[in-house]
């Protein structure tokens, strides 16, 4: 599948000059479900035996307005910013695809997968207990497109019901679409791999019902009802295969579920390749040494990834298979959360359990790294030294993340290499203080002499004035300890430097909740002034800003917000 050759021109500003960038690899490519209607009229839940996609029909939202898009991206895109204010624009990325220009197609695709929880897979969560009728049920892709020598898939999260539905309406609120469109842009600006954010719009009349938290509600789960306005956010990345996506075709060929089951296995991984490592393997290379090398490929990407989770203190509340993509980047963000108090097992989504916590991200990351093998091994099923070299890269992923761990620690505390029992220490003073995460880690690279800058990051403790003296002193010996190190580390270079390169590795501004909420909260009642305050913020993370930003912005969590449901947990977010 090569690569459309095209001369770029100026900022494309409509939706016509969009349109001729348009590529369809995907449905070009792989094959369309036999049972699927001819007009995309696929709106009730069914089974879906065979084929990678579903032809599904958008439903517009009704109604619908501007809220914000991604200036940075726009710009990667070569797209005029003007162009998420068109009219035509405006009414394809909120689901309405009748008489798009050509040669936009107007049906988009819905794709099915399956889902391992930590390992183990499950078949009851489709209704039909077979997962057969488990995938996309309210994400929608309606667009593949080349710009600036990049393929990129479009995807509207929201846009109504698909075969994979599973009996809900299918839309996103505007809650969780303004909280996924800024963790896109904050995370991409922080440096971590992940879908980008493209538009946001939400209908001026379109409500669903949808369980939530009263006001400061120290409920576990939702307490009420509430009606909310309905939202699109568009989506973007190189392709939205998941690791859930290759599991649930290689149990069908394994099962022999039907004729063709082997070769749409064989051809959703080579489209993989070709969507996402195109540039790192080598085609002339054996069926067979190209899926060895897919699994080296990914298993560095994921490991990375999960490193960069940890460094910027992000957490994926439900890191299922079908939450992990196959191209090694941050995919979805349903129940996600930053770290503000710091605690290893700090997990936001009250469903989660302690096996998708803040610090077992990488154990949970092994669990879709082996599905991940698991799904490829039926293709080298007759290649018995494949198969065991496969084994051999599973095997390893373990020592590879703790390297990749171990060289992240090293980095965020300013050391050439990492020092466990200087970690092991300042992991134990963390928990025990407990401090701000990224507002510690913020004050440390700036090199203090004593502790009284870094207890700014300090939230207040109950403990007796004996065992706060104690603490203060197993800080100040700590802090010691590691400011020697660091220059002993660093003999050629000056600590101005040192701090420099620190305060580019420790952010200053993340999606804290509470202005998440506040940016939601405002939007649905006709103020988007904070969601753009804090889209700009959010996309400077490591940059000191003004004085009144930092005031606003860089701050412990407020005490009375603790416990609260929706801004210390949820257990939904839809």
């Amino acid at each position: 599948m090569s690569q459309p050759q095209q001369a770029e021109s100026m900022d494309i500003t409509n939706l016509e000059q969009l349109a001729r960038r348009a590529d369809y690899s995907l449905r070009k490519t792989l094959k369309c479900d036999p049972d699927a209607t001819h007009d995309g009229g696929d709106h009730r839940p069914r089974q879906v035996f065979s084929g990678h996609y579903v032809p599904v029909k958008p439903t517009p939202i009704d109604q619908p307005h501007y809220l914000a898009h991604s200036h940075t991206f726009f710009r990667e895109l070569g797209l005029a910013d003007g162009l998420a204010h068109s009219p035509d624009f405006i009414r394809f990325f909120s689901g309405d695809l009748n008489n798009p220009p050509e040669p936009l197609l107007d049906t988009g695709w819905a794709c099915g997968y399956a889902l391992s929880i930590y390992g183990t897979e499950y078949t009851q969560q489709c209704p039909f207990g077979t997962g057969n009728g488990y995938g996309d049920g309210r994400a929608l892709s309606v667009l593949e497109v080349v710009l600036q020598s990049q393929r990129w898939e479009m995807q509207l999260k929201g846009a109504g019901q698909t075969p994979y539905c599973r009996g809900a309406d299918g839309r996103a609120v505007l809650r969780s679409s303004v909280r996924e469109f800024l963790a896109q842009e904050s995370m991409h600006a922080l440096g971590v791999p992940t879908s980008r954010s493209l538009c946001l719009y939400a209908s001026a009349t379109e409500k669903v019902k949808r369980p939530w938290y009263s006001a400061n509600s120290r409920s576990l789960d939702p307490d009420q009802l509430i009606l909310e306005p309905v939202a699109i956010t568009t989506r973007v990345a190189p392709s939205f295969i998941r690791v859930g996506q290759l599991e649930l075709f290689a149990r069908r060929a394994r099962s022999k579920a039907h004729p063709q089951a082997m070769e749409e296995l064989e051809q959703l991984v080579m489209h993989l390749i070709e969507r996402e490592y195109a540039g790192e393997i080598d085609p002339s290379l054996s069926r067979e040494q190209q899926l060895l090398e897919l699994a080296r490929l990914f298993r560095e990407r994921l490991t990375t990834l999960i490193a960069n989770w940890v460094r910027v203190g992000y957490c994926q509340g439900n890191f299922n298979s079908d939450n992990c993509a196959a191209g090694g980047f941050t995919l979805d963000y349903g129940p996600f959360g930053f770290c503000e108090v710091f605690d290893p097992y700090y997990q936001p989504w009250t469903g989660g359990g302690r096996h998708f916590c803040f610090f077992n991200q990488p154990a949970a990351a092994e669990r879709n790294f082996r599905s991940f093998c698991s799904a490829l091994s039926p293709l080298l099923a007759e290649h018995p030294d494949s198969l065991h070299e496969l084994d051999s890269i599973q095997t390893h992923f373990t020592p590879v993340m703790q390297q990749k761990m171990e060289q992240m620690w090293a980095a965020k505390l300013g050391l050439n290499r990492f020092d466990y029992k200087l970690y092991d220490e300042l992991i134990k003073l963390m928990t025990d203080t407990p401090v701000d995460y990224t507002c510690f880690f913020r004050e440390l690279s700036k090199l203090p002499d004593d502790i009284h800058a870094l207890e700014a990051s300090f939230y207040p403790s109950n403990q007796p004035q004996k065992q706060l003296e104690e603490r203060s002193q197993r800080w100040t010996a700590w802090l010691d300890q590691w400011r020697e190190q660091v220059i002993n580390d660093n003999p050629e270079r000056s600590l101005e430097e040192i701090s420099e390169q620190l305060l580019a590795t420790n952010p200053k501004y993340i999606p804290r909740e509470r202005f998440l909420a506040t940016a939601y909260q405002q939007a649905a009642e006709g103020s988007t002034d904070l969601l753009h305050e804090l889209q700009e913020v959010i996309t400077q993370p490591y940059a000191e800003q003004s004085a009144a930003i930092a005031e606003k912005y860089d701050r412990l969590k407020p005490l009375e917000h603790f416990g609260v449901g929706g801004l210390s947990h949820y257990s939904c977010s839809s």
